[in-house]
């Protein structure tokens, strides 16, 4: 005993479009390099303002600029890491040396130079706000849905 099969429409197979070539990777790539490139520069760039920025005072008395830069450039360079690069952990490419120049403000010179004290509220609060910015950018980062593969 046979069964019939069952009607069905024939769709005509819709061509994909040719997958990217070798230049057109290796010029993807390089933009994402550069981007890279400009997103830890400018990690380095914001961090040194900020700390110059830490020590501004009106009427003798300190002003919290620096915290309200911290956070607001740290916000703009993660977002930028990732459009530039292109990839969740490039948030790290501006936190790994902001973190760092901070750490080397903090730490005395062998002549005593210090260039973030103690007592500067400012500046402890500049380190603390944009270590949180960082953290809860990335954190965004990881909990963020996985964008949709092209093509699909």
């Amino acid at each position: 005993m046979t069964v019939p099969a069952a009607p069905m429409t024939v769709v005509e197979e819709q061509e994909a479009p040719p997958p990217a070539g070798p230049p057109s990777r290796l010029l993807d790539l390089g933009v994402r390099l550069v981007g890279a490139i400009v997103v830890i520069l400018a990690g380095v760039l914001t961090g040194v303002l900020e700390l110059l920025l830490a020590t501004v005072r009106v009427g003798g008395q300190l002003v919290g600029v620096s915290v309200l830069l911290a956070i607001g450039a740290n916000i703009v360079l993660s977002w930028f890491a990732y459009e530039a690069v292109g990839r969740r952990w490039a948030v790290a490419l501006p936190a790994v040396p902001w973190f760092a120049l901070m750490v080397v403000a903090a730490i005395r010179t062998n002549e005593g130079d210090l260039l973030l004290a103690g007592d500067n509220w400012v500046g402890l609060a500049m380190i603390v706000a944009g270590a949180m910015t960082f953290a809860v950018m990335g954190f965004r980062q990881i909990l963020a849905p996985q964008p949709p593969l092209l093509g699909n």
